[in-house]
């Protein structure tokens, strides 16, 4: 009875059970709830109670984008962004420009993440600048693609030692519990000779995360309710799990019989089941 209860309300929130078209509650929700920060739920179904904001502007860093406002975390990861510019700023490897992290009290995106519903998850981009950007340049920021997608290799113009070493920062934090990179950086990652190699075992290969990289922090204490993720494999990543990522040669087909296997998939493909989010999230709303 509780469940029907919870489903109901979930669907009068979000006015049909098709997440990604309509619009997400979350996104109306303009300031975090008081108290202390919690992180509640899975990173890709929960929310965040005390939520902190980022200053748009810190020791080595700045925030791209914030009219979206996405700049907000459990203060942990506010913590840890600021901790991880200072380091870079010390190294003089240049200015951060962090993208989202989450949204006032966290919850599900309409569209654009996953993830990033707990303040747990942060965007940096590979993109180092040699100075602080203007308010303009901030909103209109464009980035500097690692890799050449179609070719699957590294974009030597672009990648270098400081995004390698800003990487190997984040992963070495004991508060990181995974990051997220294309599989091409991951792979220019494993061909470095590092004095120590155990951090790479929290480098994931990823689609998509080719200008930017995904930091993602263990559960905090006093986070209770925060459901943790796997571990990941042991050892470093840099073997046949890597390889597995590269595109396989294509192998020529008859046209019809690949547009009829193609046409039979997606009749037989089933929608995925509309995720109920904790009790405490739906309570965050109100």
């Amino acid at each position: 009875m509780y469940r029907l209860v919870l489903l109901s309300c979930l669907l009068f929130s979000f006015g049909s059970v098709s997440l990604s078209v309509v619009a997400s509650p979350w996104e109306k929700v303009s300031e975090p709830s008081k108290g202390d920060s919690e992180s509640i739920g899975t990173y890709s179904n929960g929310c965040m109670a005390g939520g902190e904001a980022l200053p748009l502007q810190g020791d080595g860093y700045q925030v791209i984008r914030s009219h979206r406002g996405r700049y907000y975390g459990h203060q942990e990861m506010i913590v840890f962004l600021q901790q991880l510019s200072k380091q870079v700023n010390e190294l003089e490897l240049g200015n951060l420009l962090v993208g989202d992290i989450a949204m006032p009290r966290g919850g599900r995106f309409s569209s654009g993440h996953a993830s990033h519903q707990t303040g747990l998850d942060a965007d940096i981009w590979l993109k180092i600048t040699d100075k602080p950007l203007d308010k303009n340049a901030l909103v209109e920021a464009q980035p500097l693609p690692m890799v050449h997608i179609k070719d699957y290799k590294i974009n030597k113009a672009n990648w270098s030692d400081k995004q390698a070493l800003l990487v190997q920062l984040a992963a070495a934090d004991e508060r990181v519990a995974r990051i997220f990179v294309h599989p091409v950086i991951k792979e220019q990652l494993c061909k470095r000779e590092w004095k120590q190699r155990d951090w790479l075992q929290k480098v994931r290969p990823w689609w998509g995360h080719y200008y930017h990289f995904h930091v993602r922090l263990h559960c905090p204490e006093g986070s209770d309710n925060c459901k943790a993720q796997k571990a990941p494999p042991a050892g470093d990543g840099c073997g046949a799990e890597l390889a597995s990522w590269k595109p396989k040669p294509k192998v020529k087909s008859d046209k019809k019989k690949t547009a009829a296997k193609a046409t039979a998939t997606n009749t037989t493909k089933k929608k995925k089941p509309v995720k109920i989010p904790p009790a405490q999230c739906m309570a965050l709303l109100k």
